[in-house]
């Protein structure tokens, strides 16, 4: 008989190139059922982070992918009509903590606040979820834990986290990886080889130095590895770069040309 978790499992490994201690501090904070909120520029990894951590602890991964117009319900769940009344359905994050699995609640700041202060009980010593709807005060499975991201470059007094629910949780910074890393993350996962990975790299270097000033974010490794399988697949570098990189990020005349002659400069 299918378990309940099947669909949820990681199972194969998901490639992940350390840059430091991340594993390690991930690991340790899964020990001790600290809750983890991660944060760093779009396409940076922290997705992918999570997804390897948890293959690695043999955990199932609940991820949720948060919007403005999320409420509570949509996290924690509803009653629903079927042939023969009404039945209760579990939202994401009571289906993780109550099987014991990771819930991931990605981009958090994107939902209401009023809707994030759902995870609060879940989030400190109590590690308990009250269903109002059903009078259930669901106790999280000892294997539970929650996991949160966002970019802080997109962060306004409008999309922040409550400092109430930030104390909840241990961060962890992430940002792009050195040159060599992104090279052989780029390769890696692209199929291209060294050289062009390289170049590839380079042109994402020279956006990111365009940051604040006329671009929000530079482009990111998730972007120079869409370019490098563009090329892989028999795309011209230039054109493949085109579409991955430039009108991608921008559509400002301007920036468009900046970063087209950093295309140039290397194909």
């Amino acid at each position: 008989m299918k378990d309940v978790l099947d669909d949820f499992c990681v199972t194969e490994a998901p490639y992940w190139r350390e840059t430091g201690d991340e594993v390690a501090l991930f690991t340790a904070a899964w020990d001790a059922r600290i809750p983890v909120m991660l944060k760093g520029p779009t396409g940076c990894g922290k997705t992918r982070f999570v997804e390897h951590m948890a293959w690695r602890l043999g955990r199932p991964l609940v991820t949720v992918a948060c919007n403005e117009d999320m409420t509570a319900s949509d996290l924690i769940g509803r009653y629903l009509l079927d042939a023969d009344g009404t039945r209760w359905q579990d939202g994401p994050l009571t289906f993780a903590a109550r099987h014991g699995a990771i819930c991931y609640l990605d981009e958090v700041v994107e939902a209401r606040q009023d809707t994030t202060v759902a995870i609060h009980p879940l989030t400190d010593d109590r590690r308990v979820l009250p269903l109002e709807k059903t009078g259930e005060l669901l106790r999280a499975h000892p294997d539970f834990l929650m996991v949160i991201s966002y970019n802080p470059g997109y962060q306004s007094l409008m999309k922040d986290l409550k400092q109430s629910t930030k104390q909840r949780f241990g961060a962890m910074d992430f940002t792009w990886p050195g040159p060599e890393v992104e090279i052989e993350i780029v390769a890696h996962e692209s199929g291209v080889d060294a050289d062009t990975a390289r170049k590839l790299v380079e042109i994402g270097a020279r956006s990111r130095n365009l940051k604040g000033h006329g671009l929000d974010e530079g482009v990111s490794t998730r972007m120079l590895i869409h370019a490098g399988r563009l090329i892989r697949g028999g795309i011209a570098p230039r054109a493949a770069c085109s579409m991955a990189l430039v009108h991608s990020i921008t559509d400002d005349p301007d920036m468009r040309d900046a970063l087209d002659a950093a295309v140039a400069t290397w194909f």
